[in-house]
């Protein structure tokens, strides 16, 4: 992105609250402060229940800021539980042939997996609303910089590990299991990380992981933050978890710079990366 570029605002899930309009209203002016020119989907605010809008017209929406070849990237505000309901609507050979990149995170790991499962390409994990929230003057210093993507790791187990990585909230990138929309994890690194839930429902999910098979197919694992967990320090910790179902050959590490935190860092949803002990992130 550069000065002058237009970049979409959406809300693929859960509606916003009305009382949300003046931090989209800040964010908007953060945005144009560093040049760019936000414009808003008419769908961004809850009209019924949780919706904004019908799966449809958010999904058209979405698709409609694809088609502009003015805008060059489309961020969603958006979180929460709904956002898989616009996949059966969206013309993935449009985005495939699109250049621009689509940012979200939680719940938007629906779309994001989806998108690089039916196009190859890819998207970021990042909510663009930390711009405006307790990190923001850090997270603009770096937004779209080689800094937002520099994150630091610990391996816990092995000392490295390469492949396109695929995932994000772990809850929401199960609801692809068994869809057209699930994301082929055979070399791939999986990043797993989590807002709420504890112990009893991570061992829910990685047991699901596990049954089907994608810890056998994996090349590794990247843990980003699980923040209820880490908030009440629950035991069995996650990464003791994640060892007690991956088994003890896969290789793990561990960052607290991707996830659900106003400090996180981005990671790019579809692209190579080789991950190794004693080194920084590398992408191909």
């Amino acid at each position: 992105m550069k000065v002058g570029d237009k970049v979409a605002i959406v809300a693929c899930s859960n509606g916003l609250a009305e009382n949300q309009k003046k931090k989209i209203q800040e964010l908007c002016d953060t945005l144009m402060g560093i040049g760019l020119i936000p414009i808003l989907s008419k769908y961004i605010f809850v009209k019924d229940s949780v919706f904004g809008g019908t799966a449809q017209e958010r999904a058209e929406s979405l698709m409609e800021f694809y088609r502009d070849e003015e805008v060059k990237a489309i961020f969603d505000v958006s979180g929460g539980d709904i956002a898989n309901e616009v996949l059966p609507y969206l013309d993935f050979n449009v985005i495939g042939k699109s250049e621009k990149q689509f940012l979200g995170y939680s719940d938007l790991t629906t779309i994001i997996n989806a998108i690089y499962a039916k196009t190859g390409k890819e998207s970021v994990l990042y909510q663009v609303r930390n711009l405006i929230y307790d990190y923001a003057d850090e997270q603009v210093d770096r937004f779209d910089k080689e800094e937002m993507y520099d994150f630091t790791y610990e391996f816990v187990q092995g000392k490295e590990m390469q492949g396109i990585v695929v995932g994000g909230n772990i809850r929401c990138l199960l609801k692809l299991a068994g869809t057209e929309y699930w994301p082929d994890t055979t070399g791939k690194i999986l990043l797993l990380e989590a807002m709420g839930g504890t112990v009893p429902q991570m061992v829910t999910y990685l047991n699901q992981l596990k049954q089907m098979g994608v810890f056998k197919k994996i090349s590794g694992i990247l843990l980003g933050t699980f923040s209820k967990m880490e908030a009440e320090e629950c035991k069995p910790t996650i990464v003791e978890l994640v060892k007690m179902y991956a088994g003890t050959e896969l290789p793990i590490a561990k960052t607290q710079e991707i996830g659900h935190g106003t400090d996180s860092k981005g990671i790019v949803i579809g692209r190579k990366y080789y991950i190794a002990k004693n080194a920084h992130e590398i992408d191909f």
